[in-house]
């Protein structure tokens, strides 16, 4: 099993396939882990590996995963975007695609916020994002398992360091996708699809605020998972929006 490691920060990761880079996050929230793949909506690896060559990985800390590091209380998305970019760098990939599950949603939005350069396409599946009916479900999520989780495996770990973690990830901007502002997606030249869900997590409020706001923006059919025809149309959808945005240098 192959593992990045950049000073107290310690990430598994697992590829397949070749062509241009395509880094993709299972869902889970903060258990997004590779070996989670099975279990979503559908399995990226599986479906674009004959089209890129695609990344996953488990995320920091992520409970039944293998990737390890401080709980970054300060900028907890931005200790997201740092394992993510420092795999990148890792395996010596500039540019590259992203596609997001759940909590990758927020991963994508800081990705394109922190690398324009380097992200040239985005999709965001289910995405988290803040809900007025449900302000509070992502947050909740993670007291109630995720942490006492971490606080078991690690004894200097303690539920009052989660509570401020959880609250600096989800109530510290308790606005659309939680490490963006409105502004920046208005401003964001980065292409992106949207794959819309609506549960307490996966705001749906959220996903079509940025899709009216984001310039490049693209939205699937909604709902698109249920009957199997259009899943796998949308699927399609997303593998052409991918290819449409390669380089032309991208070796196939």
């Amino acid at each position: 099993m192959p593992f990045y490691t950049k000073g107290d920060v310690r990430i598994h990761y697992e590829e397949v396939g070749s062509g241009f880079p395509l880094l993709v996050t299972p869902g889970g929230g903060l258990n997004s882990v590779a070996s989670g793949w099975p279990r979503q909506v559908f399995n990226a690896m599986e479906e674009f590996k004959n089209d890129f060559r695609c990344i996953t990985m488990d995320q920091r800390n992520a409970i039944g995963g293998e990737s390890t590091g401080p709980v970054q209380v300060n900028d907890p998305w931005g200790a997201f975007a740092d394992d993510q970019l420092g795999l990148m760098d890792h395996l010596g990939i500039g540019e590259f695609f992203f596609m997001g599950y759940c909590i990758g949603g927020p991963f994508a939005m800081k990705l394109m916020e922190r690398a324009p350069e380097r992200v040239l396409a985005a999709v965001l599946c289910q995405p988290v994002g803040h809900a007025r009916a449900t302000p509070d479900s992502m947050y909740n999520s993670g007291i109630s398992s995720w942490g006492p989780e971490l606080c078991a495996q690690r004894p200097e770990v303690t539920m009052e360091i989660v509570e401020q973690y959880l609250h600096n990830l989800y109530r510290l901007q308790p606005d659309f996708m939680y490490c963006v502002s409105r502004d920046f997606a208005r401003s964001c030249p980065t292409p992106m699809l949207v794959m819309p869900d609506d549960t307490p997590s996966h705001s749906y409020e959220a996903a079509m605020d940025l899709v009216e706001l984001a310039p490049k923006a693209q939205v699937t059919a909604y709902p698109w998972k249920e009957e199997e025809g259009l899943k796998a149309q949308t699927i399609t959808q997303v593998r052409d929006f991918l290819m449409a945005h390669q380089p032309a240098t991208a070796a196939r």
